[in-house]
C-alpha cells in the first residue's frame, strides 16, 4: 500500500512533470460503519480521513494509518449484494511496521484479535555448485545466505476481515533511516527558524532606535519587510549643527543575502558620516568604495541621501539611482528629486553630484522604496507613484508618524494579499 506522492524530477519544470498518481482508497467491506470506525480509530489508532453522507443516502467513511500513506474505505454493502459476501475474508492488505512485537502488544492491549503471536520467517536462496567444483563449508554458508528476514502476524477487525502485520529487516532499516532523516530535517528547520529570528532581531536594531532632535523638522520612518529579514534600509544621521541626514536604500535581491549587504552598507555609512557635513560627495565616495570592496561583483544598492539644514532652511541631496523623492510644497505643487548619480557598489571609481532645494514651513517630502509603489492588487495593477502622491496629499495635515502609518495602510488596503517586497518610507515635514 503506497500512497506517497510522486517525486518531482528536478530536471523538469512544474508544467513538464508527469501527472501525479497515488492510491486513493482500498475498500474494506464491513457490516456496521460506526462500529468499524471506532475500531480503526480507537483500537488501531488510525486517523479519520472523511465521513460524508451523499444525497442518495450512501455514506463514505475513510481512515488512514498515522503516516497517512494509504486510505481504507469502510464500505457497508447491502445484505443482498455480492459485496456483502466479501465481509470477513482476507483483505490481502499488509501493514508494515519497524517493530511487529511492539505493535502486537499495543494493539492486543486495546482488544485487537490476533490469529497467532508474531513469527520469525527468513527466506534464503541456494545456488547449485557446478559438478566439477568442490564446495567447502564457508562457501556452503554463502550459498544459503538469506534474501531477507522478517516477523509477521495476522489480525482481524470486528467483521473478521484479516490483515497482515509484518516487519522486514530492510524495511526496518529503511524506516529507521527515514525517521533519522525526518528528525534531522526538523532539527535543521528549527535551527533555521531560530537563526532567522535572531537575524531579524539584529537587523531590527540596525534601523534607527532614536531620532536626533531637530526643532524645525517633524520626521518619521518605517520599514516593513516581506520576509524575516530584507534588503531595505533607512537611517537618520545626526550631523551636528542642526543638520540631519536622512537615508533610504534598497539592496538588489532579497532574504539573508540582501540583509547582510544591507548591514554592510549601514556600517559603511555610519562609519563615514563624520565627514558628511562638509564633504557629502567624499562621504558617499568612501561608502561606495567600502561597499564595492566588501560585496560580490553583482551586488549593488540604490540610495537616496538627503541632508536637512535647519539654519539655512535647505535640503541638499544625492540620488544614487533611486526612485525620485517627492516634495509636496505648502501650496500643493509637487516636485520630484531625481537621480544625480548611478547606483552604489558596482564601480570602484565612482562620483556623484548633489542637488539642492529650499524648504519652507509646511513643505513635506517623502523618501521611499519600490515596495510601496510596486505593490499590486488582484488584477496586477501597481499602487504606483500617482496613488502615493494622492495618499500624501490626503493625509498631509497629520503628524509625520501618523502620515507614515496612513500611507502604509492605504498600500495594504490596495494590496491586501501577502506582501511581495520590503516597504520602506520616510516622511519629513517642515514646521
Amino acid at each position: 500500500m503506497d500512497g506517497s506522492l510522486t517525486p518531482l524530477d528536478p530536471d523538469l519544470s512544474l508544467e513538464e512533470q508527469p501527472p501525479h498518481l497515488r492510491i486513493h482508497a482500498i475498500n474494506i467491506f464491513v457490516k456496521d460503519q460506526d462500529q468499524s470506525l471506532r475500531f480503526y480509530l480507537e483500537q488501531l489508532g488510525f486517523n479519520l480521513v472523511g465521513d460524508v453522507r451523499f444525497g442518495s443516502g450512501q455514506r463514505w467513511v475513510a481512515v488512514a494509518p498515522p503516516d497517512g500513506s494509504a486510505v481504507l474505505s469502510l464500505v457497508a454493502p447491502k445484505p443482498d449484494s455480492k459485496q456483502y459476501g466479501l465481509i470477513g475474508r482476507s483483505t490481502q492488505v499488509v501493514f508494515i511496521t519497524d517493530d511487529v512485537v511492539a505493535k502486537f502488544r499495543e494493539w492486543r492491549r486495546r482488544g485487537v484479535r490476533f490469529l497467532y503471536t508474531p513469527r520469525l520467517k527468513q527466506i534464503t536462496y541456494e545456488r547449485q555448485p557446478q559438478a566439477s567444483v568442490s564446495v567447502d563449508h564457508s562457501q556452503r554458508h554463502e550459498e544459503h545466505a538469506p534474501i531477507w528476514g522478517g516477523v509477521f502476524t495476522h489480525f482481524t477487525d470486528l467483521d473478521g476481515n484479516s490483515f497482515a502485520l509484518v516487519s522486514f529487516d530492510e524495511e526496518s532499516r529503511a524506516v529507521e533511516a527515514q525517521r533519522h532523516a525526518v528528525a534531522t530535517k526538523l532539527e535543521h528547520e528549527r535551527r533555521s527558524v531560530q537563526e532567522l529570528e535572531i537575524a531579524k532581531q539584529v537587523q531590527t536594531r540596525l534601523f534607527p532606535q532614536t531620532s536626533p532632535p531637530v526643532p524645525t523638522l517633524d520626521y518619521s520612518g518605517t520599514c516593513i519587510q516581506a520576509r524575516a529579514v530584507g534588503g531595505d534600509y533607512y537611517d537618520f544621521l545626526d550631523l551636528g549643527q542642526e543638520r540631519l541626514g536622512l537615508v533610504v536604500g534598497d539592496i538588489a535581491g532579497k532574504g539573508i543575502a540582501a540583509a547582510l549587504l544591507m548591514a554592510n552598507l549601514q556600517a559603511n555609512l555610519r562609519s563615514q558620516c563624520a565627514i558628511a557635513l562638509d564633504q557629502p560627495q567624499r562621504f558617499l565616495q568612501l561608502a561606495n568604495r567600502l561597499f564595492y570592496e566588501n560585496s560580490p561583483d553583482s551586488a549593488y544598492a540604490t540610495l537616496f541621501y538627503a541632508e536637512y539644514d535647519a539654519r539655512a532652511g535647505r535640503l541638499r541631496y544625492v540620488n544614487c539611482g533611486h526612485l525620485s523623492a517627492l516634495l509636496l510644497r505648502q501650496d500643493g505643487t509637487l516636485e520630484r528629486l531625481g537621480s544625480t548619480s548611478t547606483v552604489l557598489g558596482l564601480f570602484k571609481e565612482w562620483d556623484c553630484s548633489t542637488g539642492e532645494c529650499p524648504l519652507s514651513c509646511g513643505d513635506t517630502f517623502a523618501l521611499y522604496t519600490d515596495g510601496i509603489t510596486e505593490s499590486f492588487d488582484a488584477a496586477g495593477e501597481e499602487f504606483g507613484e500617482h496613488r502615493l502622491v494622492e495618499s500624501l496629499r490626503r493625509h498631509r495635515d497629520q503628524l509625520s508618524s501618523v502620515l507614515v502609518a496612513s500611507i502604509i495602510e492605504d498600500v495594504k488596503t490596495f494590496s491586501p494579499h501577502e506582501q511581495s517586497d520590503d516597504m520602506t518610507l520616510i516622511i519629513a515635514k517642515c514646521r
